[in-house]
């Protein structure tokens, strides 16, 4: 994938957004977004992170979009992979992260990326695209109904480790 111009006028803004491959120069920021919001600085996990989902050639199935605002700051970023036949799945796109810098959100940038993610996963034959949502986290859950996701066919089972 090249580099996108995405423009969007959502809720009446004007705002420009270029869509990309990350890369290192990218990894900083990245790490400092998910900090702001998460309250965790994570450098590693997300070094781990750039390491697996860019690109490694061209048959690689994993993808690591930055959207970047016309002076080159982070503005977003979303990551995703096609995954096939777990207990038999065939071949379908996972969000595994998504994230918006909190003063950008409510523009359209989260759609953009995950449209991005999207026709990049569907050029490599993927019909359908799944991720995993907290049940309690409207913020989360309302944006990925928004861009319509629904309850799928299966049901996420866990058990704790003691």
């Amino acid at each position: 994938m090249g580099k996108t111009m995405v423009a969007a006028d959502l809720n009446n803004t004007n705002i420009t957004v270029e869509v990309g491959v990350a890369q290192a120069g990218d990894l900083d920021a990245v790490v400092a977004l998910d900090a702001a919001i998460t309250g965790t600085e994570k450098a590693g996990y997300w070094q781990d992170m750039f390491e697996r989902f860019t690109p490694k050639g061209a048959q690689s199935k994993r993808y690591f979009l930055v959207g970047k605002s016309p002076d080159h700051n982070l503005m977003g970023f979303i990551i995703g992979e096609i995954r096939a036949w777990e207990f038999g799945s065939p071949p379908c796109g996972w969000v595994i992260a998504l994230n918006v810098t909190s003063d950008q959100r409510e523009q359209g940038i989260g759609a953009m990326l995950f449209d991005a993610l999207c026709a990049e996963m569907k050029k490599d034959g993927v019909t359908t695209i799944r991720t995993m949502v907290l049940a309690n986290d409207r913020v989360n859950l309302s944006f990925f109904r928004g861009e319509g996701l629904a309850a799928g066919p299966y049901i996420e089972l866990e058990r704790q480790l003691d």
